[in-house]
């Protein structure tokens, strides 16, 4: 089959089981409504007449049943979803069990049907990044082309979510994976199409919120809306930090088993139902009472405050669900709360309330995804009103500009972030991340006794190669050292003195200590900080085991950059390789890096048989295996290397049989 067209077919048939997942995934939360509440009504009126009591417990038993079925099924169901999909890709190279995206719609149309405080858009986007994880082990097609199946799954769950397909496919491009390159991109917006054009049979072709008709006047209007870009930006800042810190919260209750945690969180987000029922579930219906200008002045920061604490509760406790819809409606309080007080200053119509709420919209959901292009645009696709284009990109700039400067991470790269997982560690060249201290020890030191005399110490410290001299008892801790300058500055004109002071009057005790299992990265700025020429390296106990020297670690970051230079021209060609998937070497033959299939995982090269089956020849492995950066190893693997899921085989060979095994 063409390499082209295989991608394609393969979009079709992911766009068509996402835009079916989210339809089932929405009549399951009308099914779970009915169970919880007896209607599957919009929550504004589905809480009259609800006993208190009732508002309180449905979201705790919600909570409950989300953690005990994550607990026991599968615990990347538990949050709003985009996180564990990002991780995935990033460090399982894109493996996401087919289970989940049964439980992520289990429980996270419970969140949303007892009335947790979240959206369906993170388990639309997990689900069908799953379907797409799911078809493409199925078909055992390369690392990087399942990259692009997850994208295609997720675009189609954001697409048919919202009607919005052009959203839908930069949303995926832009914060899920982070590239744009055409061989990427059109599969993603082919599965996002076909999932849209699913739902709009089941749910019509309207937008999802009706947003009145507004007209921009003159150009200085954008002033107002630049203001409100300013607003967003403080708002999605501290959107980000409460989540995290709420996630963070939660996680350390180390007491508190996990499974009961979303409980704990559902019970505190229904005491704030009793008050404000409006911050329950989604928020839609709340969402056009602002659009519309129907909310009193004061309620709009109210809603807006309790909104964010409300969501915080349910996701970071463990709840299911996504913070999409959450954010969308703290952009239309914030924009709605900006409109009024501008109307109240340049006398302005009640519709344009209305077109505030929608600029803060984009402004909102810009600022915590760091992603403005695909918040301009969905916001553009479920309202189907262009008329406000101009005071959305306003608003979503600034915010975006703004809210990078207050918090550098977004709404789903802060839990990853706090878990160690850097997501854009390729923009980092820190060579001696993964260079241990051991590899540079030297075991030659000078000892001495603590009590011994100063005097004594400086005798053997210039009798010595050495310029440092440790405190230790035999077998016993270091508890210090003392440094050849130390010594002569301390006992200089004083040669009565140096018979009174010991050694430990004149020793460093604070001086920083290695351990010989931590890395060279660690080790450097303890260097700086110390100003010593060698550090001591310590076990566990603080028993003394050798030093290191500043000029050794400097000459294996020499080395490293060596290394690194050496396979530099091999990695220029690769990176042109990843755009072109493979560059020319000489007449006929052609270089490229090759991500193998899971059917070679596990096996050798030399029962692959690579160059009597391909006609190519594996000159150059770049791993994963030792750590989260790739390291690219200069030399050319034995027949007995095994071939790992984290390994990019660079290959050569005629043009022919790499555009062969390129297609694998």
């Amino acid at each position: 089959m063409h390499e082209h067209l295989f991608p394609l077919l393969v979009a079709i048939l992911i766009g068509l089981l996402g835009g079916l997942a989210v339809v089932l995934f929405r009549l399951l939360i009308s099914a779970f409504a009915d169970l919880f509440w007896g209607s599957s009504l919009a929550f504004a009126g589905l809480l009259r007449g609800q006993p208190w009591w009732r508002i309180i417990l449905v979201p705790a038993v919600g909570g409950l049943l989300v953690g005990v079925i994550a607990h026991l099924l599968s615990r990347e169901a538990s949050g709003h979803g985009v996180p564990e999909v990002m991780a995935a890709i990033a460090l399982h190279n894109g493996i996401i069990r087919a289970r989940v995206a049964v439980v992520k719609a289990v429980t996270a149309a419970i969140t949303l049907a007892s009335g947790g405080s979240a959206g369906p858009e993170g388990p639309v986007i997990q689900i069908g990044a799953a379907i797409g994880s799911a078809t493409g082990q199925y078909l055992k097609i390369s690392r990087r082309r399942l990259r692009t199946f997850i994208g295609c799954g997720a675009a189609a769950g954001i697409a048919a979510t919202f009607n919005a397909p052009i959203a839908g496919a930069l949303f995926s491009a832009e914060v899920i994976l982070s590239e744009f390159g055409v061989g990427q991109f059109s599969p993603i917006v082919i599965s996002s199409v076909l999932a849209t054009l699913v739902s709009r049979q089941c749910f019509g072709t309207g937008p999802v919120f009706a947003v009145p008709h507004y007209q921009l006047a003159h150009a200085l209007e954008l002033i107002p809306y630049a203001l409100l870009g300013v607003a967003c930006a403080f708002v999605s800042a501290s959107f980000i930090r409460l989540m995290g810190f709420s996630e963070q919260f939660f996680d350390e209750r180390k007491r508190v088993p996990p499974w009961l945690r979303p409980a704990l969180g559902g019970l505190a987000v229904g005491l704030i139902g009793v008050l404000v029922p409006h911050v329950l579930s989604d928020g839609h219906h709340v969402i056009d009472l602002a659009l519309l200008n129907r909310l009193a002045w004061w309620m709009l920061p109210l809603l807006l405050g309790l909104k964010i604490v409300a969501t915080s509760l349910s996701l970071g406790s463990g709840g299911s669900g996504g913070v999409f819809s959450p954010a969308l409606f703290m952009g239309a309080m914030t924009g709605a709360f900006v409109g009024k007080i501008m109307g109240s200053i340049l006398g302005d119509l009640p519709a344009e309330v209305g077109s505030y709420a929608l600029a803060g919209m984009g402004g909102l959901v810009a600022g915590t995804t760091h992603a403005p292009i695909t918040a301009i645009l969905i916001i553009f696709e479920i309202t189907g009103n262009y008329t406000v284009i101009l005071p959305i990109m306003t608003v979503a700039i600034i915010s975006t500009l703004l809210a990078r400067k207050l918090c550098p991470q977004t709404i789903y790269t802060i839990k990853l972030a706090r878990q160690g997982i850097d997501l854009f560690r390729g923009q980092s060249l820190d060579l001696l991340r993964h260079v241990p201290v051991q590899r540079c020890i030297r075991t030659a030191f000078e000892t001495v006794a603590p009590g011994s005399p100063a005097h004594d110490t400086l005798q053997r410290l210039l009798r010595s190669p050495h310029t440092q001299i440790y405190l230790s008892e035999p077998g016993g801790p270091c508890t210090g050292l003392v440094t050849l300058t130390d010594a002569r500055r301390a006992l200089a004109g004083h040669s009565s003195l140096g018979r009174v002071l010991l050694v430990d009057d004149i020793a460093r005790t604070d001086t920083p200590r290695c351990a010989s299992d931590e890395s060279l990265s660690t080790a450097l700025p303890k260097f700086a900080r110390s100003g010593l020429p060698e550090l001591p390296v310590v076990d566990a106990s603080g028993k003394l085991i050798g030093v290191i020297h500043y000029s050794d670690v400097i000459q294996i970051y020499q080395d490293e950059i060596f290394r690194a230079d050496t396979t530099g021209r091999m990695a220029a060609h690769v990176a042109e390789a990843q755009r072109a998937n493979k560059v020319r070497v000489m007449e006929g033959f052609y270089l490229a890096e090759w991500d193998p299939p899971s059917s070679l995982w596990g096996r050798s090269l030399k029962d692959i048989r690579l160059p009597s089956q391909y006609g190519i020849h594996v000159v150059l492995v770049k791993s994963t295996r030792g750590g989260a950066d790739a390291e690219v190893l200069p030399v050319v693997p034995g027949p007995d290397y095994v071939v790992s899921e984290n390994d990019a085989l660079i290959v050569y060979g005629r043009e022919a049989d790499i555009d062969r095994v390129l297609t694998l």
